[in-house]
């Protein structure tokens, strides 16, 4: 047995690379497996090297979520391992990541299918026999299949109505009842990890700002975070407080306009109206900051591009109570009818157990009854000293869900005023030197969402060799899929809504 011991980081901790073990095969996957099964979780599992058929460097992040700190472990894989998914159900989309991008093969992987049908390398087929520039289309083949003479199939996109991105949904029914719900993405990959390497450059903040375009904030803060550390450059207290306040802003108006859609999608038209409209009043106050009503080219590493006066910080204040008036009527009118909390409550239960089995995160594990937060276990910026507390529900439904939101909702805009009543006075920007040569580092932000993991690693001239986005969503959609067992087919639109996941941040 080795004695290496595993690099042992907190949030946004710049160590160097070398300092990551390279354990042997074996080693790597007794860890992984002791540690999920003591408690820790994988917040990230990925590859870093040349492809192509020359050996491929295994990282992975497990979580403490009670120690707040991370370990980092690495080993070198060429052609196939042993699958870790049948020990461990967090490692599924991950190595089905790994074998699409890596051609390595995780052998013994209960489904092991495209995750995402980008090209694969044109010198040595993937592990499906792929090869060449070509995305394949996604087939019948790489579906789960159920055979019986009442079993039928109903098969729900990739295009859909609107604008809804694209994704394909594919339900195995008896009747109306659902046995199975696959969910296929990857139909929008646009390669955004990457087009990262040899960074940073011009567009190097602009891909993260729509890594997820609905969470602009949430992973510009985790890469700004990332650059900080690797060029040891200290923002200023008044850039931290701006950034928390734009952070729980988006926190704000993504949660008032999910709610809003759970309620139209019960056909409950008063709260679907009001707070479509309430959502449009806090985009609104993330565009009197910095111009943009999602916060584009406001934070940047080193602190923010865009200071606020005494005259915004009032307006914002007069804005921020009548909105607390406005979202709290147009909520409340959930909670209190009886019609609308039935519908919620019958739909789309995920137990605890299996939230925790998953790796699930955010809104999701909350809302069964899991204190998992970011904020709270993993805290960055001005959350290392003013802490929200975590809201949680137990039940596990959609119902939690929604509350879960509002919770959330109400500690959002109590942290926000409080904040704006001792925001420090200073400047708010700090420019950032050049990265670290061969050095690493791991950023974790709370995202409306939940964890957003950005991970870095340099080469000997302080340029990208390796970056890894995990969206919150990569962890969760598997999630969705576990809610709608044994459901009606016609819960799925409200459960889907309740985890209201993202397409392309998992596209990436």
């Amino acid at each position: 047995m080795s004695t290496q011991k595993p690099l042992i980081l907190h949030n946004a901790q710049c160590s160097r690379r070398n300092d990551i073990p390279r354990l042997a095969l074996s080693e790597f996957r007794t860890r992984i497996l002791a540690g999920t099964t003591a408690g820790m979780r994988m917040a990230a599992l990925f590859g870093e090297g040349p492809g192509g058929g020359r050996p491929v460097i295994l990282h992975v992040l497990l979580a403490d979520d009670q120690a707040g700190s991370l370990e980092w472990l690495a080993t070198e894989v060429e052609g196939g391992y042993p699958s870790l998914t049948p020990d461990c159900a967090q490692a599924h989309w991950f190595e089905r990541e790994l074998a699409e991008q890596w051609a390595i093969k995780p052998e013994g992987h209960p489904w092991l299918k495209p995750l995402r049908f980008h090209r694969a390398y044109r010198d040595k087929p993937d592990v499906w026999g792929r090869k060449g520039e070509k995305p394949p289309e996604p087939s019948v083949a790489n579906f789960f299949g159920m055979e019986g003479r009442e079993a039928h199939e109903v098969a729900v996109g990739p295009v859909h109505a609107g604008i809804i991105e694209p994704g394909h949904f594919r339900f195995q029914c008896h009747g109306e009842q659902v046995f199975h719900l696959e969910i296929s993405l990857g139909y929008q990959h646009r390669g955004v990890e990457r087009a990262l390497i040899g960074g940073p450059g011009r567009r190097t903040l602009f891909l993260m700002e729509t890594a997820a375009g609905d969470t602009t904030i949430g992973h510009a803060t985790a890469y700004c975070q990332a650059a900080e550390a690797l060029s040891g450059c200290r923002v200023p207290a008044r850039a931290q407080v701006l950034r928390a306040i734009a952070l729980e802003l988006e926190r704000l108006a993504n949660h008032t306009g999910d709610l809003g859609a759970l309620a139209g999608d019960v056909g409950y038209l008063p709260t679907a109206s009001y707070c479509g409209r309430i959502r449009g009043d806090f985009l609104n106050m993330t565009a009197l900051l910095c111009g943009s009503r999602f916060g584009r080219g406001w934070i940047r590493p080193g602190g923010i591009s865009f200071n606020v006066d005494a005259d915004r910080v009032r307006q914002l204040e007069e804005r921020l109570i009548q909105a607390r008036r406005d979202v709290t009527s147009a909520v409340t009118l959930l909670w209190d009818t009886s019609s609308v909390r039935a519908r919620f409550e019958n739909a789309g239960v995920l137990p605890a157990a299996l939230c925790q089995q998953l790796g699930l995160v955010g809104v999701a594990a909350r809302a069964s009854g899991i204190e998992r937060d970011v904020r709270r276990e993993f805290p960055f910026g001005l959350y290392r000293f003013a802490q929200i507390p975590v809201s949680t529900y137990p039940t596990g439904n959609v119902y939690a869900r929604a509350y879960v939101r509002w919770l959330e909702i109400q500690r959002s805009l109590t942290f926000i005023q409080e904040q704006l009543r001792t925001i420090p006075a200073g400047s708010v920007e700090t420019r950032p030197g050049p990265f670290k040569p061969d050095a690493a580092v791991v950023s974790m932000t709370e995202g409306w969402r939940g964890e957003i993991c950005h991970v870095a690693i340099t080469d000997s001239q302080g340029r990208i060799a390796c970056y890894k986005i995990v969206d919150p969503s990569f962890h969760n959609w598997m999630g969705l899929a576990m809610a709608l067992r044994d459901q009606q087919i016609s819960d799925f639109p409200l459960c889907n809504k309740s985890f209201n996941l993202s397409y392309c941040g998992h596209d990436l």
